[in-house]
């Protein structure tokens, strides 16, 4: 019997509202955000360069983005995780396509669905690595490797992926920087309290731009099949 899918966010979230108030989460966060302060400008280097080990290694970054901007803040953590996300992404890309590209292309002379499917990611590279970037149903890290034996341009590629990743990770940015001002916990004034109300407002408004891209990649690339099956 399959859980519905809510409940195991709702348990995630449950357990960390019952850690925060049980346990010293704010002394913990403050003694972490010191030890990171203390690297000044390393920290960012050092979670840019995990960032590429870990998109390499298949390792999920969505946690390490949220934790990145609770530790660094929005703008920091963004600018890292983009230039660390974009970075790992593009040396799997490049193993992919170095070690394994010909014999994908000599498999594909056997195979005519996937020869077309080839064709029409190297006519329609762009497009195709935004649709694919933007849908949550292809995991980031795998993607980067399967689009590598694809024929895809690599400037297409870079491009597409850097535009493609932006929703989805403005959303987890958001997120953590959210949790940060929640573990921080320090007392706000009226305008302090308005500008809260407009950074969760801006957190809400951005998980609804993730949601409609998403939809519309999902819609564009039932599309793009249904064409690829008639031709």
């Amino acid at each position: 019997m399959n859980l519905p899918r809510f409940l195991i966010p709702a348990a995630v979230i449950l357990a960390a509202a019952i850690g925060f108030v049980f346990l010293p989460v704010r002394q913990w966060f403050a003694h972490l955000e010191a030890s990171v302060q203390s690297l000044g400008s390393l920290g960012p280097i050092a979670l840019a360069s995990g960032y590429v080990l870990a998109t390499v290694f298949l390792i999920p970054g969505s946690a390490i983005t949220i934790g990145a901007a609770g530790l660094f803040g929005f703008k920091t953590a963004f600018l890292t995780v983009l230039v660390g996300a974009n970075a790992g992404a593009l040396c799997a890309f490049l193993l992919a396509r170095t070690l394994l590209r010909d014999r994908v292309a000599r498999w594909a002379e056997s195979h005519p669905k996937f020869r077309s499917l080839d064709r029409a990611i190297a006519r329609q590279g762009f497009k195709m690595v935004l649709l694919v970037r933007l849908s949550p149903a292809f995991p980031f890290t795998l993607l980067n490797y399967l689009l590598g034996l694809t024929a895809v341009r690599t400037a297409s590629y870079m491009l597409a992926n850097l535009i493609g990743m932006l929703p989805g990770m403005i959303l987890y940015v958001s997120i953590g920087a959210a949790a940060r001002d929640a573990i921080g916990g320090e007392p706000v004034d009226a305008v302090s309290f308005y500008q809260q109300i407009l950074k969760y407002a801006g957190l809400l408004a951005t998980a609804a731009v993730a949601v409609i891209a998403t939809r519309m990649a999902r819609r564009a690339l039932r599309e793009a099949e249904d064409i690829q099956k008639r031709q």
